[in-house]
């Protein structure tokens, strides 16, 4: 059934555990977030004129920092951050020359625009171009499954643990907008680190403040100490520390300050693929790839579709069977079909009966026989992918 494995169980996580989460405004995520916008106004673009999504990968993007002055009460943008855009796309189909570059300006200015309130001022550069013969060649040829165009592999893991969760949550709450309209002080650039150590977790943050709603150090020590309180009051405090900003000398007046929301306009660059992976976690204690999801093509490369999909086969088998914990990976072959992959392993937290194995080796192949629905679920935006 489509070299669908199962492993022995999956490891239990010990004494110590670690998890990461980079916040939407992160330098890092900022460079993840203009990739995939491009890549879904390029796939929309294509679709529109020519009735399919023609080879592209928008995976290759930049931000320069600029150079800004914080202080309390209000500072200045002196010079705005650029954004490089780079990648490959096709430019020409038929006779038609596809607006490749006035594409995917427009989707950067739009997000960056909503992502920062208007905020936010960048410079856009693009330099993208056409993609290599031999991977156009995979990508167009004629077959009702798409051909992998990469060998390459996705996991991931389902259920979060607490600590996971907790991190996940924390970030997506404080960058909502009921925080914002209640505290517009808090920038958009947040990263969220969690350690549990035996039951107790520490939850670190960076929280970029915005400083034209903060009048002086006073003001600054009474915000934090209000989001701690929030965040107790929102997630609990039992066996679970708070920390914003731990870098703060209140004692000299130093604070974690910026004009914007976010270090990427004072010098702090960004490059897609450094920050979260496809779950929206940095999880050095769980099975994750170094692949950079955002931005590369949802038709046949794998570096995109199998994190997703591992994460999708994972949670099904979770919610549909007793295995408990589960760990999906999946390995492509580049010019083979995507929903034959060289290998789908997958470890689970219970040891299954035989009537479960067949159940969980059911769940992969509907999954892999049904892996267009991971591509419309990327390009109507139905899943995160950083």
């Amino acid at each position: 059934m489509k070299n669908i494995y199962i492993s022995p169980k999956a490891v239990k996580q010990g004494d110590f555990e670690l998890v990461e989460r980079k916040g939407v405004g992160h330098p890092d995520s900022v460079a993840d977030g203009v990739a995939q916008k491009v890549s879904n106004a390029l796939s929309k673009y294509y679709i529109k004129k020519f009735g399919t999504i023609m080879h592209h990968n928008t995976d290759q993007v930049e931000v320069v920092g600029g150079q800004a002055i914080s202080k309390f009460a209000g500072g200045e943008v002196i010079e705005d951050p650029l954004i490089i855009l780079s990648g490959r796309a096709t430019q020409k189909v038929g006779d038609e020359i596809v607006p490749i570059h006035e594409v995917a300006k427009e989707a950067t200015e739009k997000f960056i625009k909503e992502l920062f309130r208007g905020e936010m001022k960048v410079g856009i550069e693009s330099f993208m171009g056409e993609g290599s013969a031999d991977l156009k060649d995979v990508f167009g040829r004629k077959n009702s499954i798409p051909l992998s165009n990469d060998t390459s592999f996705g996991v991931s893991f389902y259920p979060f643990t607490k600590v996971e969760q907790l991190v996940y949550d924390v970030e997506n709450y404080l960058n909502s907008d009921k925080m914002n309209k209640q505290y517009p002080a808090i920038g958009r650039d947040i990263k969220v680190m969690g350690a549990r150590i035996k039951d107790n977790i520490k939850i670190t943050i960076a929280l970029a403040t915005v400083d034209k709603y903060v009048e002086n150090i006073k003001e600054y020590i009474t915000f934090k100490e209000q989001i701690t309180e929030v965040l107790q009051d929102k997630f609990g405090s039992c066996d679970v520390d708070y920390f914003i900003n731990t870098a703060d000398d209140v004692e000299r007046g130093s604070a974690f300050l910026t004009v914007t929301g976010s270090s990427m306009e004072n010098g702090d660059d960004g490059s897609v693929g450094r920050g979260n992976r496809a779950n929206g976690l940095i999880t050095p204690y769980k099975p994750m790839s170094m692949e950079a999801a955002a931005g590369k093509n949802p038709v046949n490369h794998v570096g995109k579709l199998y994190n997703v999909l591992s994460l999708y086969i994972a949670r099904d088998i979770y919610n549909n069977t007793g295995a408990g914990e589960t760990q999906v990976r999946i390995l492509s072959q580049i010019g083979k079909p995507i929903n034959e992959p060289l290998a789908c392993d997958i470890s689970t937290e219970n040891e299954l009966s035989s009537e479960d194995q067949r159940h969980v080796q059911r769940i992969a192949s509907d999954w892999l026989d049904n892996i267009r629905q991971v591509t419309e679920d990327i390009i109507n935006e139905k899943v995160n992918l950083f």
